[in-house]
C-alpha cells in the first residue's frame, strides 16, 4: 500500500497552491469589503475574466475533461489536492469547466450535444448551472412536481426550481423534470439542457445565503426546449444526476478540508502572539486541544477523501464513502472554524477576517447536495437492514 501521490499529481497540487497564493489570496480584501457592504462575497466579473486567462495560461483548465475533447483526463485522486487548495480562500473561483456538470455532460451527451455544449464548456469555459430542488420538495425526489411534456419537436416544461447557483449568469442549466407523471420516486425523470434565453425560462428571485453567497429561484412557464436537448434517456434522468452529485460531493469534501486548514493556520499564527493575563494563548490547554483536535481530524478527513477518490477511480461502489466524506468533512470543518473564531475572540467574528465567510460556506455545504441527516440515512441503509415504510 503506497500513500504517496505520483509526482505529476504533486506538481499539479503545488501549481494550484501557487495560483491560490499569488492570484486568489490578494483578492480577499475586496471580497470581504463587498460582503460587509451586503454586495455578496464574490470576485468581480473583471477579476474573474483575468483569472480565466491566467488559469488557462497555467494549464489549469479542463483538468478532468476527457482527452478526446481537449482535456487532461485526470482521475479523482489527482483533484483532491487541487480542490483542497481552492477551498482555502474566500476569493471563490472554480477552475473551468465546473467538474460535476462536466462529468455529467461527458458521460451522457450525444454527438450533437457534445459539439453544442461539451466542447464549448471545455474550450471556452461556458458557465453551467444545475436545477434539481423545488420549493417544498427538499431532498426528496418523490416530491418533485416540475413536468415536461413532448409536443412535436419540443419539450414544454412547467414548474419551479430553487437553490440554483449561477442561474442568472449561466449559459445553460441542466434541469431535472418529470416526464412520466405516473412513475414513483426517482423514476420517470429526465434531464434537459435549458439555455438561458429559452422561452419561458425566468429567474424570479435572488436568494441571499450564508457565506456571502446567492442562489436563485426560477419559474418555468411553458418553457420550450428542443427535443434533441434531452440529456441521456427519457425517464432515466436520475442516473446522470447521481454521477454529477457524486462528483460534487467529492469536491465539497475537499473544499471543507481546505477551509479547515485555513482556519487552523489562522489559529496557530494568532495563538502564540496574543497574550492574555500574562501568558500567550498557545499556553492554554483549551487552545492546544483545539489545535490538536483540528490536526487529527483534518488528517483523518484527507485520508477519507483520498480513499474515496481512489475507489471511485477504480470503478467501485462508493455510495457509502461519498456520504461519509460529505458528512464528516463538512462537520469537521464547521468545528475547526468555530474554534478558530473562539480563539481569536472579537476579531474572529468580525467581517474583516475570512473566518465568517468560511463558516457560512461550510454551513451551506452541510445542506447542499443532500443534508447530513440524509447521508447518515444512506450510510445506515448500506450497512444493515433498515425497515422502509
Amino acid at each position: 500500500m503506497n500513500f504517496e501521490l505520483p509526482e505529476e499529481y504533486q506538481m499539479l497540487e503545488d501549481l494550484v497552491q501557487r495560483f491560490v497564493r499569488d492570484e486568489l489570496m490578494p483578492l480577499e480584501t475586496g471580497v470581504l469589503e463587498r460582503d460587509a457592504k451586503g454586495q455578496g462575497g464574490y470576485i468581480t466579473p473583471g477579476e474573474k475574466a483575468r483569472l480565466d486567462t491566467v488559469s488557462k495560461d497555467m494549464g489549469l483548465w479542463a483538468l478532468d475533461a476527457p482527452e478526446d475533447v481537449g482535456g487532461m483526463g485526470l482521475p479523482h485522486v489527482a483533484l483532491v489536492g487541487v480542490n483542497i487548495a481552492m477551498g482555502s480562500t474566500v476569493a471563490k473561483y472554480n477552475l473551468p469547466p465546473d467538474s460535476p456538470n462536466l462529468k455529467m455532460l461527458a458521460g451522457y451527451c450525444d454527438e450533437r450535444q457534445r459539439a453544442e455544449y461539451l466542447v464549448p464548456h471545455i474550450e471556452q469555459g461556458t458557465l453551467s448551472a444545475i436545477g434539481i430542488s423545488e420549493p417544498g420538495a427538499g431532498a426528496d425526489p418523490s416530491g418533485m412536481s416540475t413536468k415536461a411534456v413532448l409536443k412535436g419537436d419540443k419539450w414544454i416544461i412547467n414548474g419551479r426550481k430553487i437553490w440554483i447557483t449561477s442561474a442568472k449568469e449561466a449559459d445553460f442549466t441542466i434541469l431535472l423534470a418529470r416526464t412520466d407523471p405516473e412513475a414513483k420516486g426517482s423514476s420517470g425523470m429526465s434531464c434537459f439542457l435549458v439555455d438561458r434565453d429559452a422561452p419561458g425560462f425566468n429567474v424570479v428571485k435572488q436568494v441571499p445565503m450564508l457565506g456571502g453567497e446567492y442562489t436563485y429561484e426560477i419559474a418555468l412557464e411553458d418553457c420550450e426546449v428542443e427535443d434533441w436537448k434531452l440529456l441521456g434517456s427519457e425517464g432515466d434522468g436520475f442516473a446522470p444526476m447521481q454521477l454529477r452529485l457524486g462528483t460534487r460531493r467529492m469536491q465539497m469534501a475537499a473544499w471543507c478540508i481546505g477551509a479547515a486548514e485555513r482556519a487552523l493556520s489562522i489559529m496557530t499564527e494568532h495563538a502564540p502572539q496574543r497574550v492574555t493575563f500574562g501568558q500567550p494563548l498557545s499556553s492554554r490547554q483549551a487552545v492546544q486541544w483545539w489545535v490538536a483536535d483540528a490536526k487529527m481530524k483534518i488528517h483523518a478527513a484527507r485520508l477519507m477523501a483520498y480513499d474515496c477518490a481512489w475507489k471511485l477511480d477504480e470503478g467501485r461502489d462508493v455510495r457509502s464513502e461519498i456520504s461519509m466524506i460529505k458528512v464528516y468533512c463538512s462537520e469537521m470543518a464547521q468545528e475547526v472554524i468555530d474554534n478558530a473564531m473562539q480563539c481569536l475572540g472579537g476579531m474572529g467574528v468580525t467581517k474583516e477576517m475570512p473566518l465568517h465567510i468560511l463558516a457560512g460556506r461550510v454551513r451551506n455545504m452541510r445542506i447542499y447536495d443532500g443534508p447530513s441527516e440524509v447521508h447518515r440515512m444512506v450510510i445506515a441503509r448500506n450497512s444493515m437492514d433498515v425497515p422502509r415504510r
